[in-house]
């Protein structure tokens, strides 16, 4: 009934689709809601990195259980993977937006009030499940309204993010020097959430593009599946940098505080190369180009922040950093729904569940080879994911232009 009710007030899906496929852009409110949610999940992402590098000064834990925090959350992203299109067939796009974001804020809660490490690390998972499920269901709304336009809407979305991912670890840093304490920052996408839904929490959203039915069975097509295993792996460089690019800059000098507060400048060359990309999007058929040059220049970057021992130097590589990963993670993720051909609930499900292995993963191999044999030894695996996603990009468009032929 709730379904039905939501569908009759909207325009017919031609409609509403018909301005993104007639190559004009419309920037409405489902397209503002997603942005500013966006927004909001990635403050809370961008200031859980730093958060756990000072949460580590507290409770004294190795680096080890600091990557278990990155698993746990990986952990709940795949588990939102993996339930994104069961409760999408029984769920409207509005409710489970407004659902995904209260199990963010518990999460929230959980994390930074919760006394000790396990009460931390269930707050963590929980942040991965209704995050992830929050970011999912953005990234569907952003997919339903724009269609073929879908690359530029989702490159817009994480300038939002980026400008959030920016801000994150300042206002952290700030407030962890100050006698409010860190755990407020926490706070602020909660009350930006509640004003979103006081706002917004009749304002009606594009239907799916699918028929849930129709679908069910259908298997995805290989060159969708190499475009999300690319969103995975550009996805686990920027979690290594997240979560023990601070700890790397320690190692320079740095004191923690410093250390977390200096992460921004990574989330800073986030925000100045999605500026970029939404710029140089709005023109068609610059993605694979863009993406190709994205890699090059995170290799390159990298190299600087490795194998430097001044902080100034390891600041200026992780912002070069910032800029070239900054368009991997939204524009392998509209190749992936690109290459979806009507299965785009499915493609976006699968794609989150496949980052959040990976992304598990990845962090926690780093940070058990650090304990074995140093950070900067352990580092070693960032040019192996940047090698490996070269691989999947090419792959992927092979795969593509083979379907295509056929």
């Amino acid at each position: 009934m709730y379904r039905d009710t939501e569908r009759q007030a909207l325009p017919s899906r031609s409609a509403q689709r018909e301005p993104a496929e007639a190559g004009v852009f419309v920037r409405d409110a489902p397209t503002v809601l997603s942005y500013a949610a966006l927004g909001c999940y990635t403050f809370w992402l961008y200031a859980f990195g730093p958060a756990v590098t000072l949460l580590r000064e507290e409770l004294r834990f190795s680096y080890t259980t600091l990557s278990l925090y990155s698993v746990l959350w990986s952990v709940g992203a795949a588990l939102a993977g993996a339930g994104f299109v069961w409760a999408a067939r029984r769920l409207t796009r509005r409710l489970l937006l407004w659902c995904s974001a209260l199990a963010g804020v518990v999460g929230a809660a959980l994390f930074t009030l919760g006394g000790g490490v396990p009460a931390t690390l269930a707050g963590a998972a929980v942040f991965g499940l209704g995050g992830t499920m929050l970011l999912t269901v953005i990234q569907a709304i952003l997919s339903d309204r724009h269609g073929s336009r879908r690359d530029q809407a989702l490159t817009e979305a994480n300038i939002g993010a980026g400008a959030s991912a920016v801000f994150a670890p300042l206002v952290l840093g700030a407030l962890a020097a100050s006698v409010v304490g860190w755990r407020a920052t926490f706070a602020l996408p909660a009350v930006v959430l509640v004003v979103l839904y006081l706002r917004y929490r009749r304002q009606p959203l594009p239907p799916p593009t699918q028929d849930h039915s129709a679908r069910r069975g259908g298997r995805l097509p290989l060159a969708c599946w190499l475009f999300a295993l690319l969103m995975a792996v550009s996805s686990a460089i920027e979690f290594c940098l997240v979560y023990f690019g601070p700890q790397m800059l320690i190692e320079t000098g740095l004191s923690a505080a410093a250390a977390s507060t200096a992460l921004g400048s990574n989330y800073l060359g986030i925000l100045v190369g999605r500026l970029l990309g939404a710029r140089l999007t709005r023109r068609p058929g610059r993605t694979v180009a863009l993406l190709y040059s994205s890699l090059a220049a995170t290799a390159a970057s990298f190299a600087l922040f490795w194998l430097t021992d001044r902080p100034f130097l390891a600041v200026l590589g992780l912002f070069a950093c910032g800029v070239g990963i900054a368009n991997l993670y939204p524009l392998a993720l509209a190749l992936t729904l690109e290459t979806a051909r009507g299965r785009e609930d499915q493609a976006n499900a699968r794609s989150q569940l496949v980052v959040g292995l990976v992304a598990a993963a990845s962090p926690f191999l780093l940070g058990s080879l650090a304990d074995q044999h140093g950070l900067a030894t352990a580092f070693a695996l960032e040019p192996v994911l940047i090698g490996a996603s070269l691989l999947l990009l090419w792959g992927g468009l092979r795969a593509r232009k083979e379907r295509r032929a056929s």
